[in-house]
């Protein structure tokens, strides 16, 4: 279920399903890249004004699915216009930053956003731009990016699959009058 929250800035209500901590795994396959498992815990989060902070971290998994090492860390502010028009920044570790713009589709919880300016440091590998498409399935968040270098034309590089980590202190909080021993709740 998606849940508005009341200081949410109104402009943002069309992307209140990005809200949240999210966590899962994916794939990440490019040519002269290791091909790898990783997971992901990406947050989505507002403080009011008129854009959503994003943070995400990957890591590589091994075959047990265990973390190996660390992957990629971005992140960004996302914002939404009254023409359903997404804008987004991103700055990557890998000395990579972008400006991303899209739109979100009509009736459903998807943004499709392609690279429209994309800046790196000299230490950067080569990349020229992508494209990402983001959808909420069934309660869980999934997308996939395409990529693109000088060298390699545009093509799907990660995805993932992505499920709402809830704390239980957000449920606690609004529990009230909640019997002391616990048992008396299930009588």
């Amino acid at each position: 279920m998606i849940q508005i929250p009341s200081d949410l800035h109104p402009d943002l209500v069309p992307l209140a399903f990005l809200l949240g901590n999210w966590e899962g795994a994916g794939v990440s396959d490019f040519p002269g890249a290791e091909k790898c498992n990783f997971g992901q815990e990406a947050t989505f989060t507002h403080d009011g004004r008129d854009f959503i902070e994003y943070v995400s971290h990957t890591w590589v998994l091994d075959s047990e699915g265990k973390k190996v090492r660390p992957l990629e860390t971005e992140s960004g502010y996302w914002r939404i216009d009254k023409d359903r028009k997404v804008e987004v920044v991103m700055s990557r570790d890998q000395g990579i930053v972008e400006v991303w713009y899209g739109e979100l589709a009509e009736g459903k919880p998807q943004i499709d956003l392609a690279t429209d300016a994309v800046a790196r440091t000299a230490h950067a590998a080569p990349y020229s731009g992508g494209k990402r498409l983001y959808g909420y399935v069934n309660s869980d968040l999934m997308w996939v990016g395409e990529k693109a270098t000088p060298e390699v034309e545009l093509r799907p590089y990660m995805s993932a699959h992505l499920k709402k980590v809830v704390d239980p202190r957000e449920w606690a909080k609004d529990l009230k009058d909640l019997p002391d021993d616990g048992i008396a709740f299930f009588r």
